[in-house]
C-alpha cells in the first residue's frame, strides 16, 4: 500500500489541489469563500477546474495504460483482461447512476429551496422583523414630542424643586415605555437623566446635535448604539437644553434581524447563482469518482495479475506435463499465500512424478539389462569349459614333441588364450552378478562409520591421496543395506583415485584430494564426494550415460560398476547425480528417509 501512494504520489497531489478548488469554487458561487463573488473570479476557477481535471484523467489513464502493459499484456491471460473491465464497469456504473441521481437530487432540493412560497415567506420574515425595528425607532419619535411637550408646559413647577424634575423625568419614562430620558446640554453632556448610574450614558454624536439646533422637529437616530433606537429634540422653553431618549430593542428580535438579512442575502445569491452550484458540483463529483475508479481499477489490475499470472503459469505448466515434458516448472513468483503453496504444492508434485517416472524408467532399464547379461553370461560360459579343455588336452599332446624354440612359442601362445579366457570368465561372473543382485536386506545402519570404514579400506589403494570426510552428526541413520552400501561407497570412493592416479601420469607431482561431506537433516541424508582428477572430460555433454551399464571410460572397464551403484542407491531410495565442476568432479548422494 505504501508504495502504490509513493508511486502515485502525483496523482493524489493533482486530486487534492482539483478538490480544494473544487470545493472553493462552489463556496466563491454561494459568497462564503475568502475569494469575492465576482465573474472575474468566477471565471478564472471555472477555467483552472477544467484545466486541473483535464490534467487528473490524462494522468489517470497514462497510468491506467502503464499498468495494463506491464502486469497484464505479460501474462496474457483474456480472462485477466476480462476480470478488469467487469471489475471497472462494476465501479463505473453505480458511480454514473449516483452521480445522476446525486445531481437530479441536487436540482430538485433546490428547485424547492428557491420555490415562490419560500421567497415569500423569506421575504415576509425579513420585513416582520424589519417592521419591528422600525415601530420601535417611530415610537420614538412620536413619544419624545410628548415629553417634551409635557417639560416645555411643566417648566415653572419644575424649575422649583430639582427632585421633583428627575421624578417627573422618571415618570415620563413609565408612562411612555421608555429605557432612557436624558436632558442635556449642548456640548452632549448630561442635566438631568433617570440613569442611576451616570457612567453608563451614552451621547449622541455632534452631528446630530447640530441638527436639531435651530430645528423644532424631533430627529430620530438610526445608526444608534447597538440594540437601541433613539431620538432627540430641542426644548422651546429651557435654554440650550436638549430632550434625549432612548428605546432599547429586543436582543433577539435584533439578532434575528441580522441572520434575516444574512439568510435574505445567502437566498439570493444562491438564486442567481444556481447554475454555477450545479456546475461546481459537477466537477466536485468527477474529481471524487475518477479518483475511486482509478483506485479499484488499479486494485483489480494489482489483483488479477497476481492472481491470474499464477493461473496462467499454472495452465502452461499442466499443458507442458500432459505432453510429457516433466521438467516443466511452475515460477514462484508473489502472490496470494493459497496461491504460492498451490504453486510449490504442483512443483513438488512434478518432483515426484519425475522421480517416479526416472525410478520406473531405471527399473525398467535394469531389468532389461539384467536378462541381457543373463542371457550374454549364459551363451558366452558355455563355450569357455570346452575350450579350457581343448587348451589343456593341446598342451598335454604337442609341448613334448616340439622342439625347444617352437615349444617356448607354443607355451607363450597357450598363455596369452587362457589370460585372454580368464578375462572373459571374469566378465562372465560380472555378468552373472550384475543379472543377480540380491534384493536388499533393510535395517537400520549409521552411515558415517560406514563411510570411514571404507575410506580406511581404500587408503591403502594410494595413500598420498588425501581423503578427508566432515559429518554434520555422527549419527546418519538410514533404513538401509549394509553391505550393498558400502560396495556403492568403495566403488565411488575407488573410482575417485583411479580418476587421480591417471590425472598424476602426466603430472607426477600432482597432489590428489577426495573430499567427502555428509549432511544429515531429518527428512534426508545428503553425501557429496568432490576430488580434483580427471573429471568426467569429453562426457559432460552425455554425463547422463555414465550410469548405463557397459558403458565406460576406462580401458578395461566393463561399464557395470556405476550401473551397479545406481541401481542400489535406487534401491534404497536415493537418486545420484554427476556435477562437472573445474578440475574435478562432483558426485551428490541423496537419500530419502
Amino acid at each position: 500500500m505504501i508504495d502504490f501512494i509513493k508511486k502515485n504520489i502525483f496523482i493524489g497531489s493533482i486530486f487534492l489541489i482539483t478538490l480544494t478548488l473544487g470545493f472553493v469554487t462552489f463556496l466563491t458561487f454561494i459568497d462564503k469563500s475568502f475569494l469575492k463573488l465576482t465573474d472575474q473570479n468566477l471565471e478564472l476557477l471555472l477555467t483552472a477546474n477544467i484545466v486541473l481535471l483535464l490534467v487528473l484523467f490524462y494522468m489517470i489513464f497514462k497510468e491506467v495504460r502503464s499498468s495494463l502493459k506491464i502486469d497484464v499484456d505479460v501474462s496474457g491471460s483474456k480472462a485477466n483482461r476480462k476480470y478488469i473491465t467487469f471489475f471497472a464497469l462494476f465501479t463505473l456504473i453505480p458511480s454514473i447512476l449516483i452521480s445522476l441521481f446525486s445531481l437530479f437530487l441536487l436540482s430538485f432540493a433546490l428547485d424547492k429551496y428557491l420555490d415562490k412560497k419560500i421567497t415569500t415567506a423569506v421575504n415576509n420574515s425579513y420585513e416582520i422583523a424589519k417592521s419591528y425595528t422600525e415601530e420601535v425607532r417611530t415610537k420614538t419619535q412620536s413619544e419624545i414630542i410628548l415629553i417634551a411637550y409635557d417639560l416645555n408646559k411643566s417648566i415653572n413647577f419644575l424649575n422649583t424643586n430639582i427632585n421633583q424634575f428627575k421624578s417627573f423625568l422618571n415618570t415620563q419614562k413609565l408612562i411612555r415605555g421608555m429605557d432612557e430620558v436624558h436632558i442635556i446640554e449642548t456640548d452632549g453632556s448630561l442635566y438631568l437623566t433617570t440613569l442611576d448610574d451616570t457612567s453608563l450614558y451614552k451621547p449622541p454624536l455632534p452631528e446630530a446635535l447640530e441638527m436639531v439646533l435651530n430645528d423644532k422637529r424631533p430627529l430620530k437616530i438610526i445608526n444608534a448604539y447597538k440594540n437601541q433606537s433613539a431620538s432627540i429634540i430641542k426644548l422651546e422653553n429651557f435654554k440650550g437644553k436638549y430632550l434625549y431618549i432612548a428605546k432599547y430593542l429586543d436582543e433577539k428580535i435584533s439578532q434575528y434581524l441580522l441572520e434575516s438579512q444574512e439568510a435574505l442575502n445567502f437566498y439570493y445569491t444562491v438564486l442567481n447563482k444556481q447554475t454555477g452550484i450545479k456546475i461546481s458540483f459537477v466537477f466536485i463529483y468527477l474529481v471524487i469518482v475518477s479518483l475511486l475508479l482509478f483506485l479499484s481499477i488499479s486494485i483489480a489490475i494489482k489483483f488479477s495479475s497476481r492472481f491470474f499470472r499464477s493461473i496462467n503459469n499454472l495452465i502452461i505448466a499442466s499443458s507442458n506435463i500432459g505432453k510429457g515434458n516433466l521438467n516443466t516448472k511452475v515460477p514462484e513468483i508473489k502472490s496470494d499465500k493459497d496461491m504460492e503453496i498451490l504453486n510449490k504444492n504442483f512443483n513438488l508434485m512434478t518432483d515426484q512424478l519425475r522421480a517416479q517416472q526416472e525410478k520406473l524408467i531405471i527399473s525398467e532399464r535394469h531389468e532389461a539389462w539384467e536378462s541381457l547379461a543373463r542371457k550374454l553370461a549364459h551363451e558366452i560360459k558355455n563355450p569357455l569349459t570346452p575350450i579350457q579343455l581343448t587348451i589343456d588336452r593341446l598342451k598335454s599332446k604337442y609341448s613334448d614333441k616340439m622342439e625347444t624354440e617352437q615349444k617356448e612359442d607354443f607355451t607363450k601362445s597357450l598363455k596369452i588364450i587362457g589370460k585372454q579366457i580368464k578375462q572373459i570368465e571374469n566378465l562372465v561372473n560380472e555378468f552373472s552378478d550384475f543379472a543377480r543382485m540380491p534384493k536388499p536386506i533393510l535395517k537400520d545402519n549409521n552411515l558415517a562409520p560406514l563411510i570411514k570404514d571404507n575410506i580406511i579400506l581404500i587408503k591403502e589403494l594410494d595413500s598420498s591421496i588425501s581423503i578427508n570426510f566432515n559429518a554434520n552428526s555422527e549419527r546418519a541413520i538410514l533404513n538401509s543395506d549394509n553391505e550393498q552400501l558400502s560396495r556403492v561407497f568403495l566403488n565411488i570412493i575407488k573410482n575417485s583415485i583411479e580418476s587421480i592416479q591417471e590425472k598424476k601420469l602426466n603430472n607426477i607431482d600432482f597432489q590428489g584430494k577426495i573430499e567427502i561431506i555428509l549432511n544429515n537433516s531429518e527428512t534426508d541424508i545428503n553425501i557429496t564426494i568432490i576430488d580434483n582428477g580427471l573429471g568426467f572430460g569429453i562426457f559432460e555433454d552425455n554425463i547422463k550415460d555414465i550410469l548405463n551399464p557397459y558403458f565406460t571410460t576406462k580401458k578395461q572397464g566393463t561399464g557395470l560398476g556405476l550401473a551397479i551403484v545406481n541401481k542400489t542407491i535406487n534401491d534404497h531410495n536415493g537418486s545420484i547425480e554427476f556435477i562437472p565442476i573445474d578440475n574435478g568432479a562432483k558426485i551428490q548422494i541423496r537419500f530419502i528417509k
